[in-house]
Formats: C-alpha cells, structure tokens, sequence
C-alpha cells in the first residue's frame, strides 16, 4: 500500500473548489475504489454516483486528469506514483454535488427520439431479421448511457445554447440503428435526424468514439453514414435536377389530389402554384441491393480500416495533461 495525492472537486451549484488529499492506494485499484476508501476514511459527505463497478451501468462517470472516464474502469496504474491525480465532475452537466452532475438533459432527449415503430403488415411473434442486419445494429446496442460522449461533444460542452436543438452522439447512433432496422416502419430518420436532433451541428471531430468505454465507432458507423444519406437524399446533384425535371408533373398531380380529397381546403403554396396534397401516400423506401444469398454489402461498414487521426494526436501518453486537449475549458472570466 502506498500513499497517492489527489485532488478532487468539492462543492455544489453555488460553487466549489479543488480539495488535496493523501489516500492510500493498493496495487490493482481502480480510482473508484480510492474515492471510496476517501469517502470512509476522511470525508463520508463526498458525493459519487455508482453502482455496478464493472463499467457496465455508466454510473461513475467523471473527469479523471482532464479526461472523461469511468472511475471503475480507470485504474491506478495507469498515473505516475509521484503524480497528483485530478478528479472532477463532468463538465458538460450542471452539477448538483461534489462529483455527481444532472444528466436530465440526455433524458429529455431520449424522450424526444421516436421510438422503434413495428411494421403493421407483421404480427408480433413474426418478426425476422437476416443475422447481418442484427450485426449491423448491435454495435450501437453495446451503448451503457454512460454519457461521456455528450460530456466531451463540443457543440454542447462549449454552447449551452446549443443543448435546445443538438441531441448529441448518443442520440445520433439511436437514430442511426433505427434508420438501419429492416422492420423499422418510419421512413423519416434521416430527416428528423437532421430537422430536430441538429445531426448537421456535428463537424465529426471523433471525439465521442475517443471517450466511449465500450469502443462503439461513433463516427465512422452511425454519425458520418447519416449524414451521407442526408446528403444523398438532399444534395445530391442528379437527384436535384431529376426535382427540377419531374417538379411540374408532381405538382400537378398533387393538385389533382388535393381537389378530390379536399376541395373545399385546399393548400397553395405561398408563391400561388398548385397547392401540394399534405394527405397524399409517402413512397415506400428504396429496398436495399443484396447479393445471391440475400446479404447486403457491408464491406465498408464492418471493415478494419483505421479511421482518421485521433483528435488527442498519435503520440498521445497517458495522464493526458489537460490543457492541451482540445476540448478543454479555460477559467471563464465573469
């Protein structure tokens, strides 16, 4: 056993500050198991969420040297024997003691995603999927909620006025394994990813699939994939002008509907052309292209290429000082 330094935040919404303290640390001790020898040794008010202590509940989440951690799943070998560790609440989060920060912004948000929307034309009981479709969506089913990649995503963590319009990485990997879902019903992901959760806000730095303790690609299999399809449906250049092109007739036939559906309310459009049928029939999503044996190429998707360059650098050691991480907060002045 031997003695470790330590800093660790103590305080509440009103304010709070960096506490030394001298904790004794076994070999193969996690930081968790240090703020509970803490907790029972100097300070029993010390606030900490936890609960599983085997990185699977996503409780323990905090700041460890300026990185976004799991307490549990940190350990102690990590840091220098002569090294002061740091340990702060996630930054992102008011706080509401010590080490414990309210999360209701990722609830809020979860609420607001549409839920998985079953097919009508299959019972329950009857659902089938092909093995490779259930592959694809359980990388993003491995997600603990332990909010880390929310705390590091800058669109929140820099602009508190972002938080009303910008769901954040977790979201954006529900909403991507519900666009990739076969017997997903909704044909609108894509568009209310990009409408109402703020999927356009992201500029793809990786630094969520940097902080994820259960390695889920973040960016490379459901942030950048929405929004190529977003692109593809919107902006793309051939798909624009074949608009251009079939505009008048779908207009026209709009109008017809409309007239036989509602001709007493009809809707024109502000410039005065032909109104547009807002009850007309959605078309029915393209099917996917498969192979002889029905399997859909995945190749890009499930391959092992490397990504692109890690956002912390390539020589990166660990404790990462952190004031040289990108998302770092400076003191603001008041």
């Amino acid at each position: 056993m031997t003695v470790r330094q330590f800093k660790v935040w103590r305080g509440d919404s009103a304010g709070g500050q960096l506490v030394n303290y001298d904790v004794d640390v076994n070999e193969g001790e996690v930081v968790l198991d240090v703020i509970h020898r803490l907790q029972a040794t100097q300070e029993p008010d010390l606030a900490c969420r936890w609960n599983c202590k085997a990185g699977k509940c996503g409780s323990c989440s905090m700041e460890i040297d300026g990185m976004p951690r799991l307490a549990c799943m940190t350990r102690m070998s990590t840091f220098e024997e002569d090294e002061t560790v740091t340990i702060t609440p996630l930054r992102t989060f008011p706080v509401i003691r010590d080490l414990v920060t309210d999360v209701t912004f990722n609830y809020i948000k979860a609420r607001e995603t549409p839920a998985f929307a079953p097919p009508k034309d299959v019972a329950p009981g009857d659902y089938r999927m092909q093995q490779v479709d259930v592959d694809r969506s359980q990388e993003f089913r491995k997600c603990i909620e332990c909010f880390l990649c929310q705390n590091t995503c800058h669109v929140v963590r820099d602009h508190e006025d972002n938080k009303a319009a910008f769901s954040g990485p977790r979201f954006f990997i529900r909403a991507a394994e519900l666009d990739m879902h076969p017997l997903d019903a909704r044909t609108d992901r894509k568009e209310y990813a990009q409408k109402e959760q703020g999927l356009g806000y992201c500029n793809i730095t990786k630094c969520c699939t940097e902080v994820c303790p259960e390695h889920i690609k973040i960016t490379d299999n459901a942030i950048i994939p929405m929004k190529e399809r977003v692109v593809d449906r919107r902006y793309d250049p051939l798909v624009r002008l074949g608009r251009k092109i079939l505009r008048r007739d779908q207009l026209e036939q709009e109008a017809v509907a409309v007239t036989t559906l509602h001709p007493a309310h009809p809707t024109p459009q502000p410039d005065g052309t032909a109104p547009i049928n807002w009850h007309r029939e959605l078309t029915p999503p393209m099917g996917a292209d498969v192979d002889e044996k029905g399997h859909l190429p995945l190749n890009e998707l499930l391959s092992d290429r490397v990504g692109a360059n890690s956002p912390f650098g390539d020589d990166v050691e660990f404790p990462v000082d952190p004031t040289k991480l990108n998302y770092y907060h400076p003191e603001q002045k008041h």
